[in-house]
């Protein structure tokens, strides 16, 4: 017996070292592939950068142009240069053969440069014995090596680096036929026989005719190849059409090549090249005002062309997105990848200077000029980026304030990023002010960064409030009521600031230029930012004023119905000090009903209208059908709700509330005179509570 538990611990304990074994030895394979993956991603972008240069420099080349200039010189003469045409159809050759380099799979495209690689190697061995013969024949020496120095170290050197041509070629060709790219070790071979020099000169010669001829057979036995693969792709692509479509082979297309990255590589590339150009012809270090204008002339220079344009655009792109990013992090440290692992931001500012550039005909345009229209358009981009990160901030700040959270590091981090929000879009104003001409397009470009300051600015007293009442001993009765007018005096400036830039324009239009992009403009700036604000606004003073009537219209709870009820809030889960009586005999804070009645106009608890204010309590109401599910998003995102409601009163006094599964069986148990439960069964979801209605509405806003 003690044999067998013996037994049984030993092959426990062998089980659990393989386990273990198995564990330490088996991550080794899996970083090896991990890392096997990062470089063929890395291969497949900087691969196919060649590609994209080839098409920018192509695009760049004037045919006529290069022929006038070649006709002033030397080379008219020359019968490669006297034929315009076939030249012009090279140069569309090259198009097409960029194409393909870019489009090429992978595994062909590495083979590729491989070949090309090997071509090199053969082309700097030829050289070598090329220079080793030529110095041979300005020795004029034709004795033995060994008896001359000099001539000793020059044939070492060039055997040398013979020998590392070769196994660099056989290498890279992946072959161990090494004497089939030792064709250039000819002239070496005969110097160490003694050959005359004469004699030398010829062997060089035949050694590079040879490789030629085979560089040729090589060719022409994959001549094939290129036709195999095309066919091979064609029929793909069909089968891919069929099936699936051409929006799925164009997403597909767009996720193999890794089309962003790409061109923002190129761009990347090209921008510095630029600088790179600028600073090894400069001896003096430049001034700050010299560095910022080196800077626009660079980005200048490098959106000359429209693939350039592409990779200016997702440069700006991923730019902006690790801007965003960053913001996120700053305020919510690793938690904000929780969520949101993949941040879908920064191809509105892309698309921004894209449509901005074109509209403007940038790449048209001469260097300077190109570089002060670009400062207009990064300043849209920038305030777009400050728009995106208040879109970021805004609901954390509000969180934040409205919690019980004592961190003062996460405060710091949050108004800190408002103060920064606050004051740098008034700066950026300040300073294109100083440098342009106040018009109309100005006047618009900078109402964008002054409403951001204005958000900020609302933003900030709201949480302000919050902390005030966080740290009273008793909810703000009226903090709803502060909160509205806040938000309504911000969003009022807004609305003029609005309304002021569509005055400006329509009197620069009628006393001055009229254009029909002008006009353009104008009428959809007035749409979208003066009537729609302005029918928003309004649609939000009737609902908030219907339901303040509404409030007023119901009985208070008297002291002994408070007693005899006994019951939380069931919105807030507050104990009530105070309370109204719905018609269906509910008890509720007359705040917290008043922000339900933002949503809808039926009971929280059984779903009964409130229209009818004059019943009495206790008499009931006829029942209604359950609204489905989702009337609150839809009624929030109609613009029905009022702005500011972020919190319910009596909110800053959380940890006294009861839990929510004890408050909702104390309230079952005091439903009188409700609506019948079997027709109209309350839904966890109707209950949600106005606080949350309220932060998504400052979300919108």
């Amino acid at each position: 017996m003690f044999a067998d538990l013996e037994m049984t611990r030993s092959l426990r304990i062998a089980s659990n070292l393989r386990c273990e074994f198995s564990s330490l030895f088996g991550s080794a394979p899996r970083k090896t592939m991990a890392a096997k993956e990062k470089l063929e991603a890395v291969l497949n972008v900087a691969l196919r950068v060649p590609s994209i240069m080839l098409l920018d420099v192509l695009y760049r080349w004037d045919v006529s142009s290069f022929f006038q200039q070649i006709q002033r010189s030397s080379l008219n003469n020359n019968p490669l240069f006297q034929y315009k045409y076939l030249a012009l159809n090279m140069h569309y050759v090259g198009y097409i053969l960029s194409v393909v380099l870019l489009t090429l799979p992978r595994q062909h495209l590495v083979q590729l440069y491989l070949y090309f690689l090997t071509a090199l190697l053969l082309y700097a061995g030829h050289q070598i014995s090329r220079d080793y013969v030529r110095s041979e024949l300005e020795s004029a020496y034709e004795g033995p090596m060994y008896l001359e120095p000099l001539s000793m170290n020059r044939f070492t050197t060039a055997l040398i680096g013979q020998l590392v041509v070769c196994t660099l070629c056989s290498c890279v060709m992946k072959t161990k036929q090494i004497w089939l790219f030792s064709a250039h070790m000819l002239p070496l071979l005969a110097r160490l026989c003694l050959v005359p020099l004469e004699t030398i000169v010829i062997i060089n010669k035949f050694a590079m005719i040879f490789t030629g001829l085979e560089v040729l057979y090589f060719l022409g036995s994959n001549l094939l190849v290129p036709y195999n693969l095309a066919k091979s792709a064609y029929r793909e692509l069909v089968q891919v059409v069929e099936v699936y479509g051409l929006l799925a082979l164009g997403m597909s297309l767009w996720n193999q090549l890794v089309v962003p990255v790409l061109f923002m590589v190129f761009w990347l590339v090209l921008f510095a090249l630029q600088i790179y150009s600028y600073f090894s012809t400069r001896d003096q270090p430049a001034s700050r005002e010299r560095l910022l204008f080196l800077f626009l002339t660079s980005i200048a220079e490098c959106c000359s062309t429209p693939y350039s344009l592409l990779g200016l655009v997702f440069t700006v792109s991923f730019v902006a997105l690790g801007v965003l990013t960053l913001c996120k992090f700053y305020l919510q440290g690793y938690r904000a990848f929780m969520n949101d692992p993949a941040m879908n931001r920064g191809m509105t500012e892309g698309v921004t200077l894209l449509i901005l550039a074109v509209q403007t005909g940038l790449i048209e345009l001469q260097v300077v000029h190109r570089a002060f229209l670009l400062s207009i358009i990064l300043f849209i981009v920038v305030a777009s980026i400050l728009q995106s990160m208040l879109e970021i901030a805004d609901p954390i700040v509000l969180a934040l304030g409205a919690s019980r959270d004592k961190s003062l590091w996460k405060h710091f981090r949050a108004v800190s990023l408002c103060l920064f929000l606050l004051v740098f879009p008034a700066y950026m104003a300040y300073m294109i002010c100083q440098f342009f001409h106040m018009d109309f397009w100005l006047l618009i470009i900078i109402s964008s960064s002054i409403l951001t300051s204005l958000q900020v600015l609302g933003t900030l007293f709201i949480y302000v409030l919050f902390m005030v009442e966080e740290f009273r001993k008793e909810p703000v009765e009226n903090m709803d009521d502060v909160i509205y007018y806040v938000n309504g005096t911000y969003r009022l400036l807004e609305f003029l600031v609005a309304l002021c830039v569509v005055a400006y324009g329509v009197s620069e239009t009628i006393f001055g230029e009229w254009t029909v992009m002008g006009s353009m403009i104008i009428f959809i700036h007035s749409y979208y930012n003066v009537w729609l604000r302005a029918q928003l606004g309004w649609k939000s003073f009737l609902l908030r004023r219907d339901a303040v009537n509404k409030i007023k219209s119901l009985p208070i709870a008297t002291k002994e119905q408070l007693e005899k009820h006994n019951d939380i809030c069931a919105i807030c889960y507050q104990d009530m000090k105070s309370a109204v009586i719905t018609p269906c005999s509910h008890f509720f804070h007359a705040g917290c009903l008043k922000k339900w009645l933002y949503v809808q106009e039926t009971c929280p608890l059984c779903h009964c209208h409130l229209k009818n204010s004059s019943q009495l309590p206790g008499l009931g109401a006829d029942p209604v059908p359950q609204p489905p599910a989702g009337a609150e998003q839809h009624a929030l995102q109609g613009g029905t709700e009022a702005p500011g409601q972020e919190r319910p009163q009596g909110s800053g006094a959380q940890e006294g509330s009861r839990d929510k599964d004890e408050g909702t069986a104390r309230r079952s148990d005091s439903q009188e005179g409700t609506c019948d439960p079997k027709e109209n069964p309350p839904g966890a979801e109707d209950e949600a509570l106005p606080v949350e209605a309220g932060l998504e509405e400052k979300q919108q806003a």
